[in-house]
């Protein structure tokens, strides 16, 4: 790519500099922004500092169009603006609202740590989040925008998740997800994590040797913001439920950090259906008791029904 002030110096090196320079500079003077910023500048500006800002008004020029079709590299993700400094015109180069835009989103995702979030969540946004003709669901999204404005607030308080629960496609994955998004834009730190899935992990890692168990529970628990996706989805070994589960909902008890759920099951569902049997067939309603309480502390049960939005 060609230097834009060794492209006008090379202009004024030739024979016919002087036509040149002028014919070139009188395209420049006549480009319309060009003319728009001297005319609202005019107050601060004189005619021999104007005239002694051509090379920089030639390098707006020459940028500007040179990125709008496409043939500029230079300062990828940036825009030349016109500034006046100290009397006289200079070129800024500032980041374009596509390059903000691409910087934000980058921000969003990384303050979401995904553990198994479908593609149809990834995006999830509290603006779509379909609540016609369903008081129920209504209700799911007040309380959560109600939990966003309380979290961040008073960040540092207590804040009490939901167990959102109820039948298969009525948005109880959408609604965790486009909680955590919305959190995400405010520099809020979120886990998505999708059980049944992280529970297969859990077991993967066992024999790994980049791994282990214990520092994925340990940046599972401590994340300040957590949503548990999709719980009692599948069947539930003793290990997963007290080693695992029970020690990431232990740890978040006692440190009083918000906590998300969402279910097929009602909480006393979950408990005497799915916790106190273990994928051996073992019945053990005091452990599942156990555990129940802790999800109880985190999360106020909502129940959302309705039309399978899955088939629409």
């Amino acid at each position: 790519m060609e230097n834009v002030g060794d492209k006008f110096k090379s202009i004024m090196a030739t024979r016919n500099y002087a036509d040149n320079y002028r014919k070139l500079m009188d395209q420049v003077f006549a480009d319309p922004e060009v003319k728009l910023f001297i005319d609202e500048h005019r107050n601060e500006l004189t005619d021999d500092s104007i005239k002694k800002s051509s090379s920089s008004l030639y390098e707006y020029v020459s940028k500007r169009d040179a990125m709008k079709k496409g043939t500029d590299a230079y300062a990828k993700g940036y825009e030349p603006k016109l500034v006046i400094n100290n009397h006289a015109i200079e070129v800024s180069y500032q980041p374009t609202e596509a390059y903000l835009e691409q910087a934000k989103a980058k921000q969003i995702r990384g303050n979401i740590q995904d553990l198994g979030m479908s593609k149809a969540l990834q995006n999830a946004n509290l603006d779509d989040y379909y609540y016609e003709n369903s008081p129920e669901r209504k209700n799911a999204l007040v309380n959560a925008l109600d939990f966003i404005e309380a979290y961040e607030t008073n960040p540092n308080e207590y804040h009490k998740g939901f167990y959102i629960y109820g039948s298969f496609g009525v948005g109880k994955s959408y609604l965790l997800s486009a909680i955590a998004h919305r959190l995400a834009k405010d520099n809020v730190k979120t886990t998505f994590l999708h059980f049944p899935s992280f529970a297969m992990d859990m077991k993967g890692l066992i024999s790994s040797k980049t791994d282990s168990v214990t520092n994925r529970v340990d940046q599972v628990k401590k994340v300040p913001v957590l949503m548990i996706d999709d719980i009692g989805a599948d069947s539930m070994s003793a290990w997963i439920r007290d080693d695992i589960l029970g020690v990431i909902l232990e740890y978040r008890m006692q440190n009083q950090l918000s906590t998300f759920f969402s279910s097929n099951f009602s909480m006393d569902q979950l408990e005497k259906e799915h916790l106190a049997v273990t994928a051996k067939g073992d019945f053990e309603p005091l452990k599942a008791k156990r555990l129940m309480e802790r999800i109880k502390f985190l999360a106020t049960p909502i129940e959302v029904n309705g039309k399978n939005l899955r088939n629409d």
